[in-house]
């Protein structure tokens, strides 16, 4: 056994010189040491940024790659290379423009006459470079005296809720300044006085008359710090004029619409913030290509304004395939046709119409077959309906309806389900994106059951899911991403869903007619009651020259159970594990629950449970031009929550699968797997072959060389990332 980590460890062992590409002669900065010689409250890290050539490290794993190199020019180095970061060869000449930046930055902060000093230690071809600073003194404030001599300025000012933001006692500095001189021309920017800036404030400061204070004058001028003292002219309030929607490019649009998204009204003071939130509330419909605002002076207090619209395409069309394979030839083929249209009725108005279907089939039998076909309608409007538009002064929220239709055809079954939802969509700031449903509703109705296979099922509780039944509840989505305006950077991606129903109909239970299992129907069929939610944690660190090299994890856990009127969670929101974005070694729905096996009453695996929990990690690298390798490992299952009952038929004595803390470890499933990616910008096509590495139904590590026989491997495409 413990001849199979020789390779690797000897592997690794040859790339843990730090300094072995280093030339003769040259040294590799592996450490900036920077040294706070007289205050212990002072962060030396603050000076970091100023460094003008960061260190190696001690430790670095993009280095190390490096290092596996030998440049030698061979295929092999020039991919260590790509993938790793050189050792920083180190430079005395940074020194001194390291110094003047910290210098001055000290001094921007309030320590005057700073001091660094500075030496270098090596230890063979390992430098560390220190930096010794002894911090400058500083002024306290004791006198602060305003000159502002436009009255209303002075108003302004004066105002409780503006106020100033320096107070005697303060230190004295550059920064404390800057931020109250910015702080200040913004408020006067928005009530009225286009373009004054920072830069008509002036500072004086006298530190000679009591020792170790200062006593600070502050002016508002009516000139700024680029001009003469000649160019002085008052500052005026100035008041929109005109303001202008030009759509351009043969766009039509309702003048309703425009009217509803700008917030600049003739006659009004112009207002910096009320500028921007129209820029951005504009720029946040898809309808929009580039949005482009224009003021100018038409008289001496008036400004005009121009919106320039350029439309983006009207229309588009999107399509998706996924489809897998695995090792007993059971096929599975899943298209999805998406059209929109982005100004439907001439208000901005976002239609799409989708087409998805599902086919499963196996090629040596007739009968393990499995159909599903679905058609969505979603219209959503760029404005909150039934709801006052003033809670979102800054953004442009949404109202969506939705109406779906699914048939599925499988051996044992035939299902229709009619959905339809209603909601709002909206964000706050750049990184949240919400979705709210108030109204979600679906009717599930059965048709051809099979009988026998209904009453043979493993889980008795199953049963009960696959009957009529009304859904009629709310539900939400919450996404938020560290990355809102998509750079090639690391990214945190964050998504939240909830979804509750049949609490409000429950409270009409007692006019409600019953069942024989005493469930309350509608329409003759039982609603269902549950509640449901699952989070999504996404994480893609990206490294490399050019950030081509990646490893992205995801974490994702789900639960739901029933209550009140129903016994278990309606089929389709129960979770299932296994597929092209889930656990690659499996097929789709063939994972679980828990240590179970499979139920054989399916002809085509369909393995479901209340709860789910996975992770996944993929490390993603470039191999040529537009191909791309990606290695992978999954791990996760799917369980059902512990259930009694005193009326279940069928096989109370199989395993069903139920979530313990005790066999937590034996019931999770896990796969590795290589997948080859073609990236075309527009469009990333997929390829994903998994092989099963611990099958929890068998409670075993399989033998990969078996993977073919015993039906432990899979294949699947799909059109972007899995995560």
């Amino acid at each position: 056994m413990k001849s199979r980590f020789i390779i690797p460890l000897l592997f690794l062992c040859a790339g843990c010189s730090t300094t072995k590409l280093v030339p003769e002669g040259e040294h590799r900065l592996k450490e900036n040491k920077i040294i706070i010689e007289n205050s212990d409250s002072y962060s030396a890290s603050d000076l970091n940024s100023f460094l003008k050539q960061k260190a190696g490290g001690r430790f670095s794993l993009p280095l190390w790659i490096y290092n596996w190199g030998n440049n030698s020019g061979s295929a092999w180095d020039k991919c260590t290379k790509k993938a790793g970061k050189a050792p920083v060869i180190y430079d005395s000449t940074a020194i001194f423009s390291t110094e003047i930046s910290m210098l001055s930055h000290l001094e921007f902060l309030g320590y005057y006459n700073s001091n660094i000093r500075d030496s270098v230690a090596f230890d063979g071809k390992n430098a560390t470079q220190y930096y010794f600073v002894t911090l400058g003194k500083q002024f306290h404030i004791n006198k602060i005296n305003y000159t502002i001599r436009d009255s209303i300025l002075r108003g302004l000012t004066k105002d409780a809720d503006v106020g100033y933001s320096i107070h005697r006692g303060d230190i004295l500095s550059e920064k404390l300044l800057e931020t109250e001189s910015s702080r200040l021309s913004e408020i006067y920017r928005n009530h009225g006085y286009w373009g004054l800036t920072k830069y008509y404030f002036f500072f004086y400061a006298d530190t000679t008359a009591v020792r170790d204070s200062a006593a600070l004058y502050i002016r508002l001028e009516d000139y700024s710090r680029n001009e003469a003292q000649s160019a002085a002219k008052p500052h005026i309030q100035y008041h929109f004029r005109q303001i202008s929607i030009i759509p351009t490019g043969g766009l039509k649009v309702r003048s309703s619409f425009t009217d509803q998204i700008n917030r600049l009204k003739p006659g009004t003071l112009y207002s910096e913030e009320a500028v921007n939130n129209t820029y951005e509330r504009f720029a946040s419909v898809p309808l929009f290509q580039t949005v482009n605002l224009q003021l100018s002076e038409s008289d001496s207090s008036l400004l005009d304004c121009s919106v320039l619209l350029t439309p983006s395409k009207l229309q588009s069309i999107k399509f998706n395939l996924e489809a897998s394979v695995n090792s007993s030839s059971l096929f599975g083929i899943s298209p999805s046709f998406q059209w929109s249209h982005k100004n439907i009725f001439g208000g901005g108005e976002l239609l799409s119409l989708g087409f998805m279907g599902n086919f499963q089939f196996m090629l040596n039998s007739s009968d393990v077959h499995s159909n599903e076909l679905g058609v969505s309608a979603n219209l959503a409007i760029p404005k909150f309906l039934f709801v006052s538009d003033r809670l979102f002064p800054k953004n442009l929220p949404k109202t969506e309806f939705n109406l779906t239709y699914n048939y599925q055809n499988r051996p044992e079954y035939k299902r229709n389900i009619l959905s339809s939802a209603y909601g709002y969509s909206f964000d706050v700031g750049k990184r949240y994106y919400f979705q709210i449903y108030p109204l979600q509703a679906s009717i599930v109705q059965l048709a051809n059951v099979d009988e026998d296979w209904l009453k043979n099922l493993k889980d008795p509780f199953l049963q009960y899911s696959y009957k009529n039944h009304f859904d009629l509840g709310s539900g939400a989505v919450l996404y938020y991403t560290s990355n809102p305006n998509g750079l090639n950077i690391s990214n945190l991606y964050t998504r939240y869903q909830i979804d509750v129903a049949g609490n409000i109909i429950s409270l009409f239970n007692k006019y409600l007619k019953e069942d024989e299992s005493s469930n309350h129907l509608i329409w003759g069929i039982p609603y269902a009651q549950y509640f449901r939610n699952e989070l999504s944690l996404v994480y893609t660190c990206k490294f490399g020259e050019t950030k081509d090299f990646a490893v992205a994890g995801r974490i994702l856990g789900g639960v739901g159970f029933s209550y009140g009127n129903s016994t278990t969670l309606p089929f389709e929101r129960l979770f299932w594990a296994g597929g092209a974005n889930s656990l690659r070694g499996w097929q789709a729905r063939s994972v679980g629950p828990g240590t179970a096996t499979r139920d054989t009453t399916f002809k085509i695996a369909n393995q479901t449970g209340d709860m789910r929990l996975e992770g996944n990690i993929e490390f993603r690298f470039p191999i040529y031009s537009v191909l791309r390798g990606a290695v992978f490992f999954d791990a996760g299952n799917v369980w059902n929550l512990p259930k009694t009952s005193d009326s279940v038929s069928g096989n109370e004595d199989a395993d069903r699968g139920e979530f313990s803390i005790a066999t937590l470890g034996s019931s999770i499933a896990m796969d590795y797997g290589l997948g080859v990616r073609i990236n075309l910008s527009a469009i990333l096509i997929r390829m994903d072959f998994g092989i099963q590495l611990y099958d929890p139904s068998q409670q075993k590590f399989l033998n990969p060389k078996n993977m073919f026989r015993d039906d432990a491997c899979a294949l699947h495409f799909g059109i972007g990332l899995p995560f």
